[in-house]
């Protein structure tokens, strides 16, 4: 069979092992159907990959490993697909693990497979649960490299984070509010997917001391396991409004957003100010429409460009007084 790719690199994509890969593509009997899908998008992605790749150059694997709603992993994993094929002087192709949902004993085992099989490094968006805390103590144990993306872990177990700094996020959101914010003695609702999530609390810690520090700071209210889905996130926020009559505006940090602007037109109740995060394709549309007072972003391609970097840097391909800098808080507001 002439085949672009070995088994070995197919194996090696889909996770699974030589014998069973080979079984798959000469079609022979007990092979489940689910196997053989999985070689095949395992074909298609080096497919993709290999295409825009350097021809030359040592060849590396990353994996992406990312619990967060479809509308942020979908625009994270565009662009390093983007940005991968443009690294120099290696090659890095990637694997993706995307879920809206995982709980730990998922993750750790999702990690633990990854670590068994073998990555060049891994990049991370996972909630900071001590049972995922002691799993990435084990694969740092081993060598393998970790970049935490948007929500970071303790510095030890990982080898650098990409992302806005995350109080600085959060007290820029407050200072913004502030300047629009109407003299209203109104609450603040904030929304965190989970609490569980390191960048969101900081997020949340540099709000909340910002607005500490005004001379008529507004009350806050924190809600949180939401996750960033719309079916549970409009569920605690419409919980929220039921207890709470004075609420007019909104830091959305976990997500979610369509969902929230649903309960409150479902309570009769208006945003006299909507902050959020992430320029995905939901937020955009809402900032059109002006239902978002504004958003504060990054960069994608560039934070892909900063993952790369560290990750040639510890495979000692730049040089090591190169500089990697810190992610820029950019700020989207709806054009009249």
């Amino acid at each position: 069979m002439d085949r672009k790719f070995t088994v070995k690199e197919i194996a090696f994509q889909a996770g699974l092992s030589p014998a069973t890969v080979d079984r798959a593509l000469h079609a022979r009997e007990h092979v489940r159907q689910v196997t053989r899908d999985r070689v095949a998008a395992a074909i298609a992605e080096l497919d993709r990959q290999y295409g825009a790749t350097l021809s030359e150059g040592r060849k590396f694997t990353i994996d992406v490993l990312i619990q967060s709603p479809k509308r942020f992993s979908s625009a994270v994993r565009a662009a390093l697909e983007a940005e991968l094929p443009l690294v120099k002087p290696a090659a890095f192709r990637a694997r993706f693990h995307l879920a809206e949902v995982m709980d730990d004993k998922a993750i750790v085992s999702k990690l633990y497979a990854i670590a068994r099989r073998g990555t060049h490094g891994i990049v991370l968006k996972v909630p900071a649960t001590p049972a995922i805390e002691a799993c990435l103590q084990v694969i740092t144990d081993r060598g393998i490299p970790v970049v935490t993306y948007v929500t970071d872990v303790p510095e030890p177990l990982r080898l650098a984070y990409v992302g806005m700094e995350n109080r600085r996020a959060g007290a820029t959101a407050a200072y913004l509010m502030a300047r629009m914010r109407r003299n209203t003695g109104g609450r603040v609702l904030v929304t965190l997917s989970s609490q569980m999530f390191q960048g969101e609390e900081q997020r949340r810690i540099g709000f909340a001391d910002y607005l500490s520090k005004l001379p008529d700071p507004p009350a806050i209210l924190t809600v949180s396991e939401g996750l960033g889905v719309n079916r549970t996130t409009k569920k605690i926020v419409m919980e929220a409004l039921a207890a709470h009559s004075d609420i007019d505006c909104v830091y959305s940090i976990g997500g979610g957003n369509r969902a929230v602007l649903e309960a409150f037109a479902e309570a009769g109740r208006t945003v006299d100010i909507f902050a959020a995060h992430d320029l995905d394709q939901t937020n955009r549309k809402l900032l059109d429409s002006g239902q978002l007072s504004f958003v504060l972003h990054h960069d994608f391609r560039q934070d892909a460009r900063r993952v790369s970097l560290h990750f040639l840097k510890y495979h000692k391909l730049v040089p090591q007084s190169v500089e990697i800098e810190q992610t820029d808080i950019s700020i989207a507001c709806p054009l009249p």
